[in-house]
């Protein structure tokens, strides 16, 4: 089964609206068809950047799409709900079980509370889930409401992930309007979350680099 099939399921098409729901009623940003779809793309580019085969792309690329479908369960622990439940839904369409294993495995450990970067296809997973920070993610639009993860998430106008040609290191690379969140607010929130990457990037054999308004940071 390929990514594209996966993306028509009309099961899991419900579940990640579900869950979606359930974060915009707890106030997060958003988690549904743009965030997954932009999650699978980056985390497919980056193993096919690497070399990985046809196979292994498409299946990191179905992870990142059910990356989040925990969320309808609770946002507490999503990761491991989440493994949980894409185990019963690749299960029942037929997938193989070592397939299985390395999605199951990716989508457990994506999240900074207890995510580790176990596999190939958990770091790409990592990386790519953690580096879609976007202004159309915020869903408040009141600005002088915004909390602090609304005001990082707006500040940001650009953000581009890229290895380079060497294939030695991997780059995030953000444009953040200062008007409406600082650099400092950027770490304040998101510094587990850089560290997860960069032991992600490290299990891909690269030396992760954060640069923001053209300075390097790490």
């Amino acid at each position: 089964m390929t990514f594209e099939e996966i993306k028509q399921n009309q099961a899991i098409r419900d579940y990640i609206t579900a869950a979606d729901e359930s974060l915009s009623a707890l106030g997060f940003t958003e988690h549904s068809f743009a965030h997954v779809t932009v999650v699978a793309e980056t985390a497919g580019s980056i193993l096919k950047t690497l070399g990985y085969d046809e196979r292994t792309i498409e299946l990191v690329k179905i992870a990142g799409y059910l990356h989040d479908i925990g969320n309808l369960v609770n946002r507490v622990e999503h990761s491991q709900s989440g493994a949980v439940m894409a185990f019963r839904i690749l299960d029942n369409l037929g997938f193989d079980s070592k397939e299985i294993a390395n999605i199951v495995t990716a989508i457990g450990n994506h999240d900074e509370g207890t995510g580790v970067p176990v596999s190939e296809f958990a770091a790409a997973l990592i990386l790519a889930d953690k580096s879609d920070v976007r202004r159309n993610r915020v869903r408040n639009q009141d600005e002088t409401t915004f909390d602090i993860h609304d005001r990082v998430n707006y500040s940001v106008t650009d953000a581009d992930i890229t290895i380079s040609e060497d294939k030695k290191a991997i780059e995030l690379n953000l444009t953040i309007d200062t008007q409406y969140g600082s650099v400092m607010d950027y770490f304040q929130i998101f510094m587990e979350r850089m560290l997860l990457c960069r032991r992600a990037a490290e299990k891909l054999g690269l030396q992760f680099k954060l640069v923001i308004n053209n300075q390097q940071l790490v």
